[in-house]
């Protein structure tokens, strides 16, 4: 994304050129920022060798997951929904895990008849359903056991995923105590130990500490594991702060790690992957000005794009026409849904704005439009993907009809 003669691009093309055709507002995706990342991910962990699962939570639209499936990557699924959503784009049932907390017997008996990779469990009860399915079909039922290894991700509170206080995973005594349980099982195959410790980590420290904690776990249980899934959670530059996580030298200590236990690396990534390639485009409808505050008063709000709202996510925010006068006065750009939450930036200065300008919410590839609701009985907006110099439409934009 650049500026040329004072407009601003995606891939080439005028943002006030896309919004001309496609409206306001719309998720606009760039092939080549995705296309970019893939590979970027596959040089940083090369020595590794991984299977690569794309996180499908954090985007589900089927036309990118056929992108993603062109250029090698499997998928990590939490739902039927997904899953369903990874084998219609074509990503092989061989490249899948199914991970998740709730999974409901309905979803594991759907993702065994798929003949999916792995089903990583987080509970004895949920390994108990699946020892069930198995007698049921008279079938060996490949599975991971998902470890809580309580290390801090030092992330946003409301994405951390790995302490003791979150809902997921296993406590290492509890995983050893379900490894000696089932290892005999005829009906279940532990293949798998799985970990996710959390998203938007920009530090190798807290990965490393889990690699250890899954160290203490093989050396205790003394059982040999064929993949170890480190989950993803890498962490983007949304721009608020420019630490990025150190790629090197975690793959170094997954390198040492591979050849010490001789296993197969798992990552589902999603936001590293997906999240810069997104951009949400909306119109300002009005400039409410008051004493202290500009309000910029866009079409897209909260139920179009949640994170803001969710955990006060950073997100720059471009004017798709460049250089104007500085205004030297607090901004804050909304939404018109009837919440005070529905806020996507603050911020002391900014350039003069004119009401029907457009501007573009950045990185919002990762947990946009998978987030977005009917919330104050409003549309969700469309998609559309720019591969080749092209914009294609990669979803319609819903109708009130349809919804009512």
């Amino acid at each position: 994304m650049l500026y040329s003669n004072n407009k601003l691009l995606i891939d080439k093309i005028a943002v006030d050129k896309i919004v001309k055709k496609f409206g306001t507002p719309t998720y606009c995706y760039s092939y080549n920022q995705l296309k970019e990342n893939i590979l970027k991910f596959q040089k940083n962990f090369k020595k590794v060798d991984p299977l690569i699962c794309f996180a499908v939570k954090a985007n589900n639209n089927t036309i990118i997951l056929k992108e993603i499936a062109k250029l090698g990557l499997g998928a990590d699924v939490v739902s039927k929904g997904e899953l369903m959503s990874a084998l219609k784009s074509k990503i092989d049932p061989k490249k899948i895990v199914f991970s998740g907390v709730g999974k409901t017997y309905q979803e594991i008996e759907f993702a065994v008849k798929k003949k999916v990779l792995l089903i990583n469990a987080e509970s004895q009860s949920e390994i108990e359903t699946i020892l069930k399915i198995a007698k049921k079909i008279n079938k060996v039922i490949d599975i991971g056991i998902r470890l809580n290894p309580n290390v801090d991700a030092k992330t946003i509170k409301e994405i951390t995923t790995g302490k003791t206080i979150n809902k997921f995973g296993l406590t290492e005594k509890e995983i050893i105590e379900l490894i000696n349980h089932y290892k005999k099982s005829k009906y279940l195959n532990i293949k798998c130990l799985s970990v996710h410790i959390g998203s938007q980590i920009t530090s190798h420290i807290p990965y490393l500490k889990m690699l250890k904690a899954i160290q203490k776990i093989i050396d205790k249980a003394k059982f040999n594991f064929k993949y170890i899934d480190l989950g993803g959670g890498m962490g983007i530059n949304y721009g608020e702060n420019n630490q990025k996580l150190n790629y090197k030298k975690y793959s170094n200590q997954i390198d040492k790690f591979v050849k010490k236990n001789k296993v197969k690396i798992i990552f589902e990534p999603g936001r590293s992957i997906i999240g810069n390639t997104g951009y949400l485009l909306t119109k300002i409808i009005y400039i409410k000005k008051t004493n202290r505050i500009n309000f910029i008063i866009v079409d897209a709000g909260m139920n179009d794009f949640m994170r803001p709202a969710l955990y006060k996510a950073f997100h720059r925010i471009i004017p798709s026409i460049k250089n104007r006068k500085k205004v030297s006065k607090r901004h804050e750009f909304v939404g018109p849904i009837c919440e005070t939450t529905d806020k996507f930036l603050s911020i002391k200065s900014y350039q003069k704005l004119n009401e029907g300008d457009n501007i573009v919410i950045c990185d919002v590839g990762a947990y946009g439009k998978v987030l977005s609701s009917n919330y104050n009985l409003r549309t969700s907006p469309k998609e559309i993907l720019i591969k080749k110099s092209r914009v294609f439409g990669i979803r319609k934009k819903e109708t009130l009809q349809n919804i009512i």
